[in-house]
């Protein structure tokens, strides 16, 4: 963050009311508690492959897409296979 931003920032809590601050300093801490929890998760994955347990960290994936029901007749697919096995 360049100085002179910061700097703005700063001046800016001057015109800022008590709640208003307290507001602030809360979101202020569950950025630094998130970050903080953020870096010891990448830390502990950094471990986990220096030490061999795991060859690669997989990223999570995305949320799964909306999905629409069908309308299927007939037997129910569950009923079809136990006939068969059967």
């Amino acid at each position: 963050m360049p100085q002179t931003l910061l700097n703005e920032i700063i001046n800016q809590l001057n015109s800022l009311e008590q709640d208003e601050l307290q507001q602030l300093n809360q979101i202020i801490q569950i950025y630094l508690t998130d970050k903080a929890q953020a870096d010891q998760t990448t830390k502990f994955y950094q471990a986990l492959l220096n030490s061999g347990l795991v060859k690669e960290i997989k990223q999570p994936t995305p949320q799964p897409q909306e999905r629409t029901l069908i309308q299927v007749q007939g037997k129910p697919v569950s009923q079809t296979i136990i006939e068969e096995r059967g």
